[in-house]
């Protein structure tokens, strides 16, 4: 059974930093394609970033320059730091996982596994 457990949100001012972190489970880590999205309140769920097997990254570009995603295959973790977060940061964030698909670049929520989400609200 394959489960993803995020934490690290929390409640912080805009220009702080955070890191969040997702451990797998019932997975190898090293053999997926991770990543994060959120949701904020009336939203829909939007693709933040993700890493594929060969360490690939991609970034939607409201956070590029600003977070970096990266995965620790020894510990099955995944990470992303959030640096000068914006008050339109404010979510939901869910890790996903999937064997690696060809449209894994594009952030579109079509992974097969989900965690249940941590929060994050960055106030002005």
């Amino acid at each position: 059974q394959v489960q993803l457990v995020e934490s690290g949100g929390d409640s912080v001012q805009a220009g702080g930093s955070l890191r969040l972190s997702c451990v797998a489970s019932g997975i190898t880590a090293s053999n997926y394609c991770m990543a994060w999205f959120r949701q904020a309140p009336g939203k829909e769920r939007e693709g933040v970033a993700a890493i594929n097997v060969d360490d690939r990254t991609v970034y939607a570009d409201s956070v590029k320059g600003r977070f970096f995603i990266s995965k620790d295959n020894v510990t099955n973790t995944l990470y992303l730091e959030m640096n000068n977060l914006k008050p339109e940061d404010t979510g939901l964030y869910y890790c996903a996982a999937d064997t690696p698909f060809p449209s894994w670049w594009l952030l579109i929520a079509a992974f097969a596994y989900w965690g249940q989400g941590t929060q994050v609200t960055v106030s002005s």
